[in-house]
């Protein structure tokens, strides 16, 4: 099975041309030596870069190593017929503005909103009157009462409760996604006027705290304590208490009872798609199909892409000024500012000179946390998964369960606190945390007729194995047994399905899509890490030491990377470098001052 993989098929191989490459096609598809700005990677996050400043006059070129645009965000044909979201596979926090803006549902953009969205089944034996039990959540608060009464009716009673209290913190935190990071380093070190100006970032956060007002040391509590008290304060039943903490420790090399692991879960909640707050959706045609879009967006307004190009080094000048960068062929671009979509290690221990870079920069950058619990598994199967709690019928048809994340090793958080156990020792957990995803139940055209593609994404696995071991082919193939093992459980004939399958571990998402020890993050949600301490305290910003040089990816704040969906406003959003240059809506919005350095330089 892994061997018929390892020839995989380059992305959409077959697909006609993307309609962002028609949009540049001909003499514009050519690569000029110098542009108003470069984007280093074609991430989601770098595209909607480039599309914005494209939007702004700002001539903008962005340049992907790999043959397909999207970072994580891609489509990938990895077996004729199968079209896998190969790394991210759901869609949450696209922020509105961004949608309205870069007019992506006219570039394209179809999603597939999930109701319901949650599905845990227990592994308990069932009768001949009584199948196992299960706990199916969404948007009916009604039904889900009826659900969650099944294992606890006091946490049946509370569950609306919580909702109401969590939305009323993510209505506090959720403009904090759309807003610079309060500017410490112009406290500290800048001149008057630049202090004075940095007194407008703590704008949001006050607001932020005014909306939570006498509720504040609660939340507080949320944001700072373990996941696992914040349930136990709200629920009893261990079945709803697994089920949430999911959301919290998802992507996260940290256990339900790791403090501030609650913040994570805020992220989980905070999406809003269409107008439904907290929606979660699969993309139309997989996780490419929305880059395609911002892609699309960007290079109808005249923005350049271009895949298999390498930028091997960022060019600063003598005055310690970005002019442009080199790439792996040789090739020099000029240009007045660059923009990394890349990981904070990739742009500042790779990409930029060090003799440029602080010794102390240098060394906060290298000493990130960037541990990943992730292997992420994409499988393709003759058929639908046929849970013991929620067996199929009629077989052929997707049942409202099958549209959900489906959560397996989920009895109980205690069970998701050992997973966390043995990676820590340097072992892959003997029963890991799986989510199981099969967005063809709501697009067929990913798979063909009867088929289906199935994503799994599972924890723990530690990036080093102990004693010796490396991630070899046996190694990950020993896992993914595991894995579906523990699925044969609880849908019986799984694994006579499976057809083929594809086993990426950290190592293997840090080598294809860049991401840091395989952190989906870019780097560790810790508190530590986060808002103005991110990637490294004093430059929060989206500036580094460097004039010119700024970073966009999910290093930087509000590091939405969200199983590898998050879209932010952080790379167009750039802060002055002048102090004749002043942060404004004066006709073409939040974004001028971008605008207005690139050409004044």
């Amino acid at each position: 099975m892994a061997a018929s993989l390892r020839g995989l098929s380059r992305a959409l191989h077959s697909s006609p041309c993307p309609a962002w490459k028609r949009a540049q096609s001909g003499t514009e598809g050519r690569l000029k030596p110098e542009y108003d700005a470069v984007v280093i990677g074609a991430g989601h996050n770098g595209l909607v870069a480039a599309a914005y400043l494209q939007r702004l006059g700002v001539n903008t070129v962005v340049f992907e190593r790999r043959h397909v645009i999207g970072g994580a965000a891609v489509t990938e044909e990895i077996i004729p017929g199968f079209r896998f979201s190969r790394a991210s596979y759901l869609l949450s926090l696209l922020r509105p503005q961004i949608y309205k803006d870069l007019e992506l549902k006219k570039h394209g953009l179809r999603l597939h909103l999930r109701n319901p969205y949650s599905f845990t089944p227990m592994l308990e034996e069932g009768t001949l009157s009584k199948l196992p039990r299960s706990l199916l959540l969404g948007t009916d608060m009604a039904e889900n009462q009826k659900q969650i009464s099944q294992f606890s009716q006091k946490d049946a009673q509370a569950f609306p409760r919580y909702e109401e209290f969590m939305s009323r913190l993510v209505l506090a935190i959720d403009p904090l996604l759309d807003s610079a990071p309060v500017d410490m380093a112009a406290f500290q070190h800048g001149s008057l006027l630049q202090r004075l100006r940095a007194l407008s970032t703590l704008r949001p956060l006050l607001k932020a705290g005014r909306t939570l007002g006498a509720q504040l040391p609660q939340y507080y509590q949320v944001l700072t304590g373990p996941i696992s008290k914040v349930l136990d304060h709200w629920f009893e039943s261990e079945p709803l208490k697994a089920t949430l903490a999911t959301d919290a420790v998802i992507g996260a090399m940290t256990s339900p009872h790791t403090p501030g692991s609650g913040y994570v879960l805020l992220h989980h909640v905070m999406g809003n798609l269409e107008g439904i707050q907290g929606a979660w959706s699969y993309v139309q045609g997989g996780m490419g199909a929305l880059s395609d879009a911002i892609a699309s967006s960007a290079t109808t307004h005249g923005a350049s892409i271009f895949t298999e190009k390498t930028v091997a080094k960022v060019q600063v000048n003598s005055e310690g000024h970005v002019q442009g960068v080199i790439l792996q062929d040789g090739q020099e671009v000029r240009s007045r500012v660059v923009l990394s979509c890349a990981s904070p290690q990739v742009t500042f221990l790779e990409l930029t000179p060090q003799e440029w870079l602080p010794e102390t920069f240098v060394k906060r950058i290298s000493q990130l946390d960037t541990q990943s619990p992730v292997t992420k598994i994409n499988v393709a199967v003759d058929r639908l998964p046929n849970s013991r709690a929620a067996p199929n019928v009629p077989r052929d048809q997707p049942q409202p369960h099958h549209q959900c994340s489906i959560h397996l090793n989920c009895e109980d958080t205690l069970a998701l606190h050992q997973a966390f156990e043995d990676a820590k020792d340097g072992l892959p957990s003997q029963r890991p945390m799986i989510e199981l995803c099969i967005p063809s139940s709501l697009d067929p055209t990913l798979a063909p007729p009867g088929c289906h593609v199935v994503s799994l994404f599972t924890q723990y696995t530690p990036y080093t194995l102990a004693g010796g071991k490396i991630w070899d082919e046996q190694e990950k193939n020993n896992y993914a047994d595991k894995v579906f093992d523990c699925i044969e459980a609880y849908a019986p004939g799984f694994k006579s399905s499976v057809l083929a399958r594809d086993i990426l571990t950290p190592r293997d998402l840090e080598r294809i899509f860049g991401l840091p020890g395989g952190n989906i993050f870019h780097g560790a949600m810790s508190l530590d890490q986060l808002y103005f301490a991110r990637p490294v305290p004093q430059h929060s910003g989206y500036r580094c030491p460097i004039q010119g040089l700024y970073l966009c990816g999910s290093g930087a704040h509000p590091d939405l990377a969200e199983e590898f969906t998050w879209l932010d406003y952080r790379a167009f959003c750039l802060p002055e470098e002048e102090e004749g240059t002043a942060m404004g809506q004066d006709g073409v919005g939040p974004y001028k001052p971008m605008l207005i350095n690139v050409r004044q330089q």
